[in-house]
């Protein structure tokens, strides 16, 4: 089973809200996922993004692959954390 990274839109319309998941990667993008790993909010005024970065790095290890979009949310994250510490 390939698995995947990627973003599941949820919301209105004009609304976007997506959540973060991990999912089979014949399964349709709204449909079935795996596991949540956590969400973004592109219009919303707080863009810190909750993302449980060691459940994102162990399916990474289980042979899973991020889209582009997840990548850079993930990168974005790692760096907020980094900054924090």
């Amino acid at each position: 089973m390939a698995t995947v990274i990627r973003l599941r839109r949820e919301g209105t319309k004009n609304r976007p809200f997506y959540r973060i998941v991990v999912a089979d990667k014949a399964r349709a993008r709204d449909g079935k996922f795996i596991e949540l790993l956590g969400s973004y909010d592109p219009v919303g005024k707080n863009q810190e993004s909750p993302l449980k970065l060691d459940r994102v790095e162990y399916w990474l290890s289980q042979g899973a692959r991020a889209t582009d979009t997840v990548k850079t949310l993930i990168k974005k994250a790692k760096k907020t954390t980094a900054a924090a510490a």
